[in-house]
């Protein structure tokens, strides 16, 4: 086990392995069946106890993931130092070779994540794609095809509006921000492949620029977070 680099991974069909991701699964946390609530008044999670809830993502988890499959999981695993407490019930029973980027929440020593992650991560890169917690300030973007990120639960950011500046004259292109929390994925990890096509959807120029969205120049320095 180690704190680890970064890789190129390969997506479904690749003869390599099979990357799923997922994010802020609060495993545990009763306040995201019991309290919160979404700006209509809804349950933020609409289950009938945290139970139910726990149970429903590992089963949907281990529906998808095998057991030679590699999953990251983008941070907030459960609230601050309750990781001893899901650890046998919970994570002992997910499939896969599990990787962690630490989320705000998980703030245990990282030892203790280290028994149940094979590695941890600050950030990590994939076939062009950022992996982070929360999602990058878009000046900081740089050289990636997309930002894929947790942290902002039912949130979708539009995407930046990056300026290549270089060569003749300047080039346009929206940069995605891909939201794998579970509120967006049914509860379950989604497919590197999966999110490989959305962004491919903004590199052919086939996403028409929303009426809103962010943006940067590449010749622009700084870095930040845009925060759920």
């Amino acid at each position: 086990m180690e704190l680890g680099g970064s890789f190129t991974g390969m997506g479904m069909g690749c003869g390599v392995v099979d990357i799923w991701l997922t994010s802020d699964t609060h495993f545990g946390h009763r306040n995201m069946v019991e309290k919160f609530t979404l700006a209509d008044g809804t349950p933020a999670r609409k289950f009938a106890s945290v139970e139910e809830m726990d149970e429903t993502m590992v089963t949907r988890w281990n529906e998808v993931v095998k057991p030679s499959h590699h999953v990251y999981h983008l941070g907030d695993v459960t609230m601050h130092r309750q990781i001893g407490q899901i650890r046998y019930s919970i994570l002992d029973r997910l499939q896969g070779h599990k990787r962690l980027l630490l989320g705000n929440h998980d703030a245990d020593h990282v030892k203790n994540y280290l028994e149940w992650f094979e590695k941890v991560y600050a950030s990590r890169v994939i076939d062009r794609l950022l992996l982070t917690h929360i999602p990058v300030h878009p000046e900081s973007l740089g050289r990636f095809a997309a930002n894929v990120h947790g942290h902002t639960h039912h949130m979708t950011l539009p995407p930046a509006l990056k300026v290549d500046e270089k060569g003749y004259g300047a080039r346009e292109r929206l940069v995605p921000y891909v939201n794998v929390c579970v509120e967006k994925t049914d509860y379950r990890p989604i497919h590197l492949d999966e999110v490989m096509q959305k962004v491919r959807k903004y590199e052919s120029g086939s996403v028409q620029r929303p009426a809103r969205q962010i943006g940067f120049s590449i010749t622009g320095g700084g870095s930040g977070a845009l925060r759920g």
